[in-house]
């Protein structure tokens, strides 16, 4: 449990800075072994894309 902690940390960190080499190295083998982490990095880069769009859409409306 304390691995998936760690990993969604680095999900969300990712999103906004760069990964150290060791960073991404961890959440690369954690997302290997576990299916729930790879499930909540799909929805987290979709949800991230979703409000970047969204946030690019109200700004051309302006």
């Amino acid at each position: 449990m304390k691995s998936c902690v760690k990993a969604s940390y680095l999900m969300s960190k990712q999103l906004d800075t760069p990964l150290s080499f060791k960073e991404k190295t961890m959440l690369k083998v954690h997302m290997a072994m576990c299916k729930n982490c790879r499930r909540c990095h799909t929805h987290l880069n979709a949800i991230h894309g979703w409000c970047h769009q969204r946030h690019d859409k109200e700004l051309s409306a302006k």
